[in-house]
């Protein structure tokens, strides 16, 4: 694992993981909960964040123009990558097209055929990213891949992320399991 790798995993276990009784947006309930962007949002964890995606872009060969994903949870993603890079656009995904202005859904980045990466934070259900996914896919976007910092591994969110990302490979840079056991070794 690379060293912006591990401190990136060691940043999301000291301030992204709690444990507790916590109720789900999929509306289930969980005994930890994951905050990413109180790591994301962080200076370091915001650099940390763009180095590990930029290097999982550049490793995987996709030559993307842009990244982008479903506001709220992939804004500091796509902006740090966007920064890191120096060469990587962003756009933002809204949850509904707007209601005034441009009624646009697709903000930033905007070019019909470029070849895009989607991005988000956590994936539980995948509902999220598949929203991403299809917006992007409607707009006439390329998508050459999809990626989530955490994977939470239930609620059948990989099989709904892969279904709708297909042909494009789906990966995660964490799962919730690795986040879980780096908290657990910090906190003892």
């Amino acid at each position: 694992m690379s060293s912006a790798r591990q401190d990136l995993l060691r940043l999301l276990a000291a301030k992204s993981f709690r444990l507790g009784e916590f109720k789900l947006s999929s509306g289930g309930t969980s005994d930890y909960y994951i905050d990413c962007r109180t790591t994301t949002l962080d200076a370091k964890g915001s650099r940390l964040t763009g180095q590990v995606f930029w290097d999982e872009i550049r490793a995987r060969g996709w030559k993307a123009q842009a990244i982008g994903g479903l506001t709220m949870g992939a804004d500091p993603i796509v902006v740090s990558v966007a920064v890191v890079s120096g060469e990587v656009h962003g756009f933002l995904v809204r949850k509904a097209e707007k209601q005034h202005g441009t009624g646009q859904r697709i903000e930033g980045f905007r070019q019909q055929g470029a070849r895009v990466v989607i991005v988000d934070d956590v994936c539980t259900t995948g509902a999220s990213t598949v929203q991403a996914i299809e917006a992007a896919r409607e707009f006439g976007f390329e998508i050459l891949g999809v990626m989530c910092l955490v994977e939470r591994e239930e609620a059948k969110g990989r099989p709904a992320v892969e279904k709708a990302a297909a042909p494009a490979q789906f990966i995660s840079i964490f799962t919730a399991n690795d986040v879980r056991e780096q908290h657990l070794a910090i906190s003892t």
